[in-house]
C-alpha cells in the first residue's frame, strides 16, 4: 500500500513536470500573465486573453491528476488550485520556488486524503 502511493506521488510529480513545463508553451507561458501586454502586429487579430491562457493550463494540469488519479474531484481540485497558485505568481504575490512548493503540496494533499480513505 505504501509503494502504491509512492508511485502515484512519482506520477503526479511527472505529470507535473511534463504540465508545467514541457506541454506549456511560451505563448501559454507569457499569455497566461494578466500584466503581460503584448500588442500583435498591424493587421493581425487580437491575442487571447491571458484568462483563456491561465485556464487552459490548469485544465491541462488537473486533466493530469485525474488521469493518475482516476478521481475527477482531485482533477477538479487541482484545476482551481493550480488557476489560483499561478494567477498568485502572475501578480509576483511569490516567486517560482514557492509557486512550485505550492504544486507540490497540493500533490501531497491528494496523496494523504488517499492514505486515509484507504486506511479507514
Amino acid at each position: 500500500m505504501l509503494l502504491a502511493m509512492f508511485i502515484m506521488l512519482f506520477l503526479l510529480l511527472v505529470g507535473h513536470a511534463i504540465a508545467d513545463f514541457a506541454l506549456q508553451s511560451d505563448a501559454m507561458a507569457k499569455g497566461k500573465n494578466r500584466h503581460n501586454k503584448s500588442e500583435p502586429p498591424p493587421g493581425a487579430k487580437p491575442q487571447v486573453c491571458w484568462y483563456y491562457w491561465l485556464t487552459a493550463h490548469a485544465l491541462i494540469h488537473g486533466g493530469v491528476v485525474w488521469l493518475v488519479t482516476g478521481l475527477w474531484i482531485f482533477g477538479l481540485m487541482e484545476t482551481i488550485a493550480h488557476w489560483l497558485i499561478d494567477f498568485g505568481k502572475c501578480e509576483n504575490w511569490y516567486g517560482i520556488h514557492e509557486d512550485q512548493l505550492m504544486h507540490l503540496l497540493c500533490k501531497l494533499f491528494y496523496i494523504l486524503i488517499l492514505a486515509v480513505v484507504m486506511f479507514l
